[in-house]
């Protein structure tokens, strides 16, 4: 076993790993005035495949702290959810 090698690879492999993930964006949701609780949970287990228990605590950070990340991903994974979020009359954007 040779060790420099084995740690060269490693850490080329790492820095791969690295610049693959800095692709990924942010899908958030923002708190108004118009929305309940009910349809912001309803529409996130529909649209972003949450759980309810997902849904759920993302609505309350939603709720107290003005905006939640829903979703992670790439711009084009996160694109039709950020529009289907709009349909539901919910304030999302792409981050």
């Amino acid at each position: 076993m040779n060790w420099d090698t084995d740690i060269f690879h490693k850490e080329e492999f790492e820095v791969e790993l690295l610049e693959e993930s800095t692709d990924l964006r942010n899908l958030v949701v923002y708190n108004d005035d118009v929305n309940t609780f009910d349809h912001v949970i309803e529409t996130l287990i529909k649209i972003c495949g949450h759980t309810a228990e997902q849904a759920e605590q993302c609505t309350l950070l939603i709720h107290y702290k003005g905006k939640c990340t829903v979703k992670v991903g790439s711009f084009d994974e996160l694109k039709g959810m950020c529009t289907a979020l709009h349909d539901k009359d919910l304030s999302a954007d792409i981050e």
